[in-house]
């Protein structure tokens, strides 16, 4: 149980997420693929829930409590509206979709929060989107990793 525990809070974490949970815990933790992939994804999720609504919350404290703050963020956000503006009118909610699901750098589920709230996607749709992403993600992550695992 400790060993579920703790591949769960492992893929809560922004920088490593699934993608690097999911190698652990079948490879150092001894899980299974399913459980590792099921826990992993379980555990990129639950942060998500909360930081769709914790961005906006944030972005108007710091707006508040800062002039400079406000005009960056401002700046931001029309910045970064107009440039995937196109990307998102040509791949609709692909985008985003794809943006979780590569498992690369800085992209992942919190990426994808973030820009969820900076594009304005509505936090029900974005939740199923990066949803969606995770599961991608982690099927990738976890057939390179069976994949590699069988050949040792």
């Amino acid at each position: 149980m400790w060993l579920e525990i703790k591949t769960i809070l492992l893929a809560m974490t922004p920088i490593n997420e699934l993608r690097g949970t999911i190698p652990v815990a079948i490879l150092f933790f001894g899980l299974s693929p399913v459980k590792a992939f099921l826990l992993a994804c379980l555990g990129n999720m639950l942060p998500v829930i909360f930081l769709l609504w914790f961005w906006k919350y944030l972005s108007k404290y710091w707006a508040s409590k800062n002039r400079l703050i406000r005009k960056f963020l401002k700046w931001i956000f029309k910045r970064t509206r107009k440039r995937f503006y196109k990307k998102y009118s040509l791949y609709g909610d692909l985008a985003l979709i794809l943006l979780v699901a590569i498992p690369l750098p800085f992209t992942g589920a919190w990426t994808g929060s973030i820009a969820a709230f900076l594009f304005g996607i509505s936090y029900s749709r974005s939740l199923v989107l990066i949803l969606a992403g995770v599961l991608i993600a982690g099927l990738i992550v976890t057939i390179i990793t069976t994949g590699i695992y069988s050949f040792l």
